[in-house]
């Protein structure tokens, strides 16, 4: 095994140095040594990992997926190390977080600048898309996404719940009427994110479970797009609180049917790759977010409740 280890760690300085002898200058070790380390690895594997010439260095396929694997071995060891002789693992290095783009442009970049005076020595890629990311392959540390979680590659932390309300602007309340009851929901125009029709899942007063029909004239796949014709009279829209809270506050944005719930499993999480040992840097974002999140998130808070406060914590 110490073998293997020093056989893994050379071939992860040769990638990183970018030349043998550049990582046999780093390592102290000769550059025959540092070859025949990494032939022998090769030997062991059955694969090629580089393809060497006299003036560069390839990586095959094989090596690719080897060297991230190598990685994150590596960087699991250094921080096992460091907790043991330190006591506790100082969160740094660069963090490249996955975001949906309107969540995380208003619930999660404003937290930044309290993060950074938590943690200074982490340095952030916040990365805002409401396309599927695949948090593993493209290499991101963590992910938020708003979802019911089905994935079982990934291990996952609830931020907070994901109430939704059907909602609408007075303007049209005042056109069109209000639903008493969700069934009255089909004979509205309601604001869908695709294809024109949708079943909108709810519960009643008594908790028991429904589904109702919607239909639509107007369908885009942008949630900040669907709360602005809401806000403009064009329909009823089923949101996010976290994504209208402003506005139900301020009245520009009616609450419907208030004794049904539109809740379902879908939830706010963290999701991050499977890893006995969480970097430091990964364990500290997430308790910050969870902390800043929680049960009762302060978009669901009635007005003047005050937000928790957050202290930086040790990351072991």
């Amino acid at each position: 095994m110490a073998d293997a280890l020093q056989e893994m760690a050379v071939f992860s300085k040769v990638v990183a140095a970018g030349s043998l002898s550049a990582a046999a200058r780093e390592l102290g070790l000769s550059p025959a040594l540092v070859s025949r380390r990494l032939a022998a690895l090769e030997s062991r594997l059955g694969v090629r990992l580089i393809n060497r010439t006299t003036r560069s260095l390839n990586l095959t396929v094989e090596g690719t997926r080897y060297y991230d694997a190598c990685t994150r071995v590596l960087a699991d060891i250094a921080e096992a190390d460091a907790e043991v002789s330190a006591g506790r693992v100082q969160a740094q290095g660069v963090l490249k977080v996955a975001l949906p783009a309107s969540f995380g442009h208003q619930h999660v970049a404003p937290l930044m600048p309290r993060f950074a005076g938590l943690y200074p020595k982490v340095q952030l890629a916040l990365s805002l898309s409401d396309r599927a990311v695949d948090v593993m392959a493209e290499g991101f540390d963590v992910g938020v996404c708003i979802a019911e979680l089905d994935d079982s590659s990934l291990a996952a932390r609830r931020l907070a719940p994901n109430r939704r309300v059907a909602c609408a602007s007075p303007a049209y309340l005042a056109a069109h009427g209000a639903p008493r009851t969700p069934e009255d929901l089909s004979k509205h125009n309601c604001l869908i994110t695709r294809d024109f029709t949708s079943n909108w899942d709810y519960k009643g007063p008594d908790g028991r479970p429904g589904s109702v029909r919607v239909r639509g004239r107007y369908a885009c796949d942008n949630w900040e797009v669907l709360r602005e014709w809401a806000l403009a009279g064009m329909g009823i829209a089923l949101k996010s609180t976290w994504d209208v809270y402003r506005q139900l506050a301020d009245g520009s944005l009616v609450a419907l049917l208030p004794r049904y719930t539109f809740h379902s499993d879908v939830a706010i999480y963290a999701v991050y790759p499977h890893r006995r040992l969480l970097a430091a840097k990964t364990r500290v974002f997430i308790e910050f977010l969870a902390q800043s999140f929680g049960p009762e998130p302060y978009w669901d808070r009635p007005a003047g409740r005050p937000k928790p406060r957050i202290r930086a914590r040790a990351a072991a």
